[in-house]
């Protein structure tokens, strides 16, 4: 239901580059081109698709960090690629960023105390110092760091512990809306895991909705709702967790998931079957963009863009001309509601919380393998 949306794009269009003149040739590259999605209140929406296919460029457009070339983002019913001024400001309070790489993100010459408060400056400009220190040293216990950290600076701290000062500055001015862009690829395995917590544990706490941009396709099937596969600009495929995952139509969301891997790095019959490697966004095959890769191509698909169409849910949609013949093939009968190698990986934060040890979990996961 509309009222249900916190976050809507319609038909977002982004490119870069002008085309060039007749001295020089500089291609326009479609990063997103005809993207349209929603996202409802309390949810955690993930966007997966490999490398350069626009999902971090998608998510900049969402965020006003970038304006689209055409189309509209809706938040909360208004309209956010024509905002400016004092309206933007007020949009920023309500819509907050986390990066991917937690060691350039943050000022090097500013403590964590000023880094977590700056926003606080700027959006609660009513609060004295000694409330802007409360306040912080509250956020900073909220994302399991201690107060005292305020003083330190961020060549103090590991990369998970600078990934949760980023956390905690994105929390500062009371966001309804968060995006991550690829917040833990940067992060050990095992760090992950308590970043992924911490993230479930503050939208449940307080009422946060999570658009999440990850390669990591087990772990967006632990922690998001909804999920969208983008392949080259655009949406191939969306639906609930569960549906995607347990029944993907479309032959690209098949090949991702047949893709990730299993403990010991053992597949069993599980095959990939995407061919190549994904066109330059500068250049992209008319019609279906994955015909050029698709062993189910046919004519049609060289000539005709298919559009998003129900999949036998109002909420599972795919873009294929032929789904519906596609052999549906158990891609992930193989792969458990929950891997091994990512139920280890949250059992890790799990225990440790507990009072438990990693080291026994790891001797463990060892001599499975």
């Amino acid at each position: 239901m509309k009222h249900d949306l916190i976050i809507e794009a319609i038909d977002v269009v982004k490119h870069f580059g002008d085309g060039g003149n007749w001295l020089s040739k500089s291609p326009v590259v479609q990063a997103v081109d005809g993207v349209s999605l929603q996202v409802r209140r309390g949810e955690t929406f993930a966007i997966v698709g490999e490398s350069g296919c626009g999902k971090s460029t998608l998510a900049r457009v969402l965020m006003r960090l970038l304006s689209p070339t055409s189309g509209s983002v809706l938040f909360d019913g208004k309209e956010v690629s024509t905002t400016t001024g004092a309206a933007l400001q007020s949009l920023r309070r309500e819509m907050q960023f986390i990066f991917q790489d937690p060691f350039s993100s943050l000022n090097p010459r500013m403590t964590v105390g000023k880094l977590v408060g700056e926003p606080l400056e700027v959006h609660a400009p009513e609060l004295s110092a000694q409330q802007r220190r409360e306040k912080v040293a509250d956020l900073l216990r909220k994302v399991g760091l201690r107060a005292e950290y305020a003083g330190r600076y961020p060549h103090e701290f590991s990369g998970g512990q600078r990934q949760r000062i980023g956390i905690a500055r994105a929390l500062a001015s009371g966001p309804r809306l968060i995006i991550g862009d690829e917040p833990v690829s940067a992060l050990d395995v095992s760090v992950q895991a308590q970043v992924i917590n911490l993230l479930g544990d503050l939208s449940r706490d307080m009422g946060l909705t999570l658009v999440v941009i990850a390669h990591d396709l087990g772990v967006i099937r632990h922690m998001s709702d909804r999920v969208a596969v983008m392949y080259l600009g655009r949406i191939v495929e969306s639906g609930t967790t569960e549906e995607v995952y347990t029944s993907p139509r479309h032959p690209y969301t098949k090949a991702l998931l047949a893709s990730i891997p299993t403990m010991g790095g053992k597949q069993g019959d599980r095959k990939a079957t995407v061919l190549g490697e994904m066109p330059s966004p500068s250049a992209p095959p008319s019609g279906c963009r994955f015909h050029t890769r698709c062993p189910y191509a046919q004519a049609k698909c060289k000539t005709d863009a298919p559009a998003l169409q129900g999949a036998g849910t109002d909420d599972h949609q795919v873009a294929c001309h032929f789904w519906e013949t596609i052999p549906n093939e158990a891609v992930i009968a193989e792969t458990p509601q929950k891997t091994e190698a990512v139920e280890a990986r949250f059992a890790l934060y799990r225990n440790a919380t507990d009072g438990g040890t990693v080291t026994h979990l790891l001797n463990q996961s060892t001599k499975r393998n």
